[in-house]
């Protein structure tokens, strides 16, 4: 997935993007409410003469690309409960999920630019929230299940599958023995990848295991060759 920073200038009209700086504590997730709008086409409506309201987001996701059109740390109107200091519009970061194309891919790039989000931030899923949790209106609406918001559960975890997958990326090292963290990690990559060591058919390398001088041999051997 393409993540295209594109902001809207703050000249835009209707004070869609105010400048206001914020130091946001939350994330909220909305559907665009448009069946046939790509993140491209929401971007734009922003910019539209024709409309005429102050409503904004901070990123806009579809099937193919993530565009940010406001900077995370300003202001958006998108939670619908005002401005006051304690409000969704004055601490949380606005995400529309657009409605259109392959949805369940959509929901898989949201997925991945949330956890990616939380990751950066430092946060956890409980730092997410639902439009309808500032303001009460039934957004975002694909996910509402009639109340009983059966689409929001597998959001969240969808985003808690892909932040285990990002740490278990993390830990894994070159070899199944050899954990990303494990202190001579990069030096094993680093013999490994120039040849000069290798691991097992069992994809294991045995760092704590001794080295015989016929092995010390063929290592040296292949470093004269260099």
């Amino acid at each position: 997935m393409k993540h295209i920073i594109d902001h809207i200038p703050k000249s835009t009209p209707y004070n869609r993007r105010p400048g206001i700086p914020m130091t946001p504590t939350t994330i909220t997730i909305h559907n665009t409410g448009n069946p046939s709008s790509t993140a491209r086409n929401e971007r734009g409506w922003l910019m539209n003469p024709k409309n005429d309201r102050t409503a904004s987001f901070h990123i806009v996701v579809d099937e193919n690309e993530a565009i940010e059109v406001i900077p995370l740390n300003e202001v958006a109107w998108h939670a619908g409960d005002g401005s006051g200091a304690k409000s969704g519009n004055r601490t949380s970061i606005g995400i529309e999920i657009c409605e259109s194309g392959n949805y369940a891919k959509t929901l898989e790039n949201a997925a991945e630019l949330v956890a990616k989000l939380l990751k950066d931030f430092g946060w956890g899923v409980d730092r997410l929230r639902r439009h309808y949790d500032w303001s009460g209106k039934i957004c975002p609406r694909l996910m509402y299940d009639g109340g009983k918001w059966t689409g929001w559960k597998k959001f969240l975890k969808l985003v808690e599958e892909k932040l285990e997958e990002d740490n278990m990326s993390k830990k894994k090292g070159p070899f199944k023995d050899v954990p990303a963290d494990y202190w001579a990690a990069k030096e094993i990559e680093a013999v490994r990848a120039a040849g000069l060591m290798g691991g097992r058919a069992d994809g294991t390398f045995g760092p704590g295991e001794p080295v015989t001088r016929a092995q010390l041999a063929v290592i040296l051997a292949k470093l004269l060759k260099k």
